[in-house]
């Protein structure tokens, strides 16, 4: 098997539905485990605080929306997986976005990391925010880079 153990990393963009389309079809086919990971950028979140663009009752409002988010973007994953008869865990954590997504590769031996394509990078300041950048560059096993692609939704409408 050439892998067991598959996360896709989820964020609130279309390439990140794009990435887990692909990360199913490569689950379903080589029979790995998948798990789609969120990551509510609570790090982000507090930095705005600190600078004092949000006050704690905004900070704490914002989080509840982050999270939110994280939910139906999980639950759109998991009925993408569905569709195609296989089973996918769904895991939503807090944090720092590249520190909490390299801890679980190392914790959960994960032997593969599906990214969305990184968007474009229109500064010195975009590239050093990009998470997907970042992790690409970081992660501990091998990334697959899925960028967007309409070939990726007509294999999964075919399949």
């Amino acid at each position: 098997m050439l892998f067991r153990n598959i996360l896709v990393y989820i964020d609130s963009s279309e390439s990140a539905m794009i990435a887990a389309m692909h990360a199913i079809l490569i689950a379903k086919e080589t029979d790995a485990k998948l798990t789609a990971l969120y990551v509510v950028d609570t790090k982000s979140v507090g930095d705005l605080l600190k600078a004092r663009i949000f006050v704690d009752a905004e900070k704490d409002l914002y989080e509840e929306d982050l999270k939110g988010d994280a939910q139906r973007y999980l639950r759109q994953v998991s009925r993408l997986a569905e569709r195609k008869g296989f089973e996918i865990e769904t895991e939503t954590l807090s944090g720092s976005v590249s520190h909490e997504v390299r801890d679980y590769i190392k914790s959960h031996d994960v032997d593969l990391l599906v990214l969305g394509g990184i968007r474009d990078i229109r500064s010195r300041r975009d590239e050093m925010l990009s998470e997907s950048d970042r992790l690409l560059r970081t992660a501990s096993c091998p990334v697959l880079l899925v960028r967007d692609d309409s070939d990726i939704w007509e294999s999964f409408e075919e399949e």
